[in-house]
């Protein structure tokens, strides 16, 4: 028999179970807020069936990560077709925001009008390319969208990460450094390529500090745009000691034409590994800089800083 102050003695007492307090209590998932500005992939190069998929995989991997996302794809050499070109992407999301207003207002509804970005655009770059980048900020005002545009995905751990992947998938790199089994075939000298000039090999340099230190050999940067940088950087390593070079792309893949960096690797001797792609972190960090823009950013998923 139960007392007015809970069950009968020996009865087992089912309590509701406390929320962990302090740092290791599990996080709110993270939802898009209603109303919230389109995720907007800008996604450079010639658009084919390959770029599609790997664009349509990174926006999925940003969608599983933010339940309710919003996420669209502008292609900065599309044909409006096939392949929507970003300007007429962020029209439409803006037409389609107008119009869900208008039928509200209608509806007899009291409903605030629209203000903010209707869309934030993310580069699908891993670093900086300024031709690029002059283009994707012409298609926004173009679109005569109030869009924001965020950075470049990179410098980021997350990359260095992709590139120890993308070489371990080629042979070139151990999978873990925690294994005690050597790769034959392991390279001992890395050169990062990059396009953009300057400022994309000073970022690609950021993030192979953090791949050195990951496989413990020397890692450096250099423009595959540049006529010649390639194999001077594998000259450099070699003079210093590396002998089994590798290639690893800075590039998710859709800004380079792949026979260019086939075509470097060959001149300069060296094993080349596949770009980024849809590798999960490139989702990962596309969908930072979209929440980063909102202020809804979880701290860890925030980018470093560039330098």
């Amino acid at each position: 028999m139960s007392s007015p102050t809970g069950p009968a003695s020996g009865l087992p007492v089912r309590m509701p179970r406390p929320r962990q307090p302090g740092r290791h209590r599990r996080p709110e998932p993270l939802v898009a807020p209603e109303g919230a500005p389109a995720l907007v992939l800008a996604v450079p190069g010639a658009p084919s069936a390959g770029t599609r998929g790997l664009a349509e995989e990174v926006v999925s991997i940003a969608r599983s990560e933010l339940p309710g996302l919003d996420a669209r794809i502008g292609y900065l050499d599309g044909d409006d077709a096939e392949f929507p070109s970003l300007k007429s992407v962020l029209a439409r999301a803006a037409e389609e925001r107008t119009a869900r207003f208008e039928q509200a207002v209608a509806a007899g509804l009291d409903v605030k009008e629209p203000d903010g970005p209707v869309a934030v655009v993310v580069p699908l770059l891993a670093g900086p390319d300024n031709s690029l980048l002059r283009r994707i900020r012409q298609a926004v005002m173009d679109s005569r969208a109030a869009a924001d545009l965020t950075d470049v995905l990179g410098p980021h751990p997350l990359l260095a990460e992709a590139l120890h992947v993308r070489l371990s998938e080629a042979g070139l790199a151990r999978a873990d450094r925690a294994r005690l089994f050597t790769v034959a075939t392991a390279a001992d000298g890395i050169i990062l390529a990059s396009v953009g000039g300057d400022d994309a090999v000073q970022a690609a340099g950021i993030t192979g500090m953090l791949l050195a230190a990951r496989l413990a050999v020397p890692v450096m940067a250099a423009a595959l745009d540049d006529d010649g940088a390639i194999t001077s950087i594998a000259e450099q390593l070699r003079a210093s000691g590396s002998q089994q070079l590798a290639l690893a792309p800075y590039l998710i893949g859709p800004e380079v034409d792949q026979a260019l960096l086939a075509a470097a690797a060959e001149e300069a001797g060296c094993s080349v590994a596949e770009s980024l792609g849809a590798y999960p972190a490139i989702g990962k960090l596309a969908l930072a800089k979209y929440t980063t823009a909102l202020g809804i950013a979880p701290a860890q998923a925030q980018s470093m800083p560039s330098h």
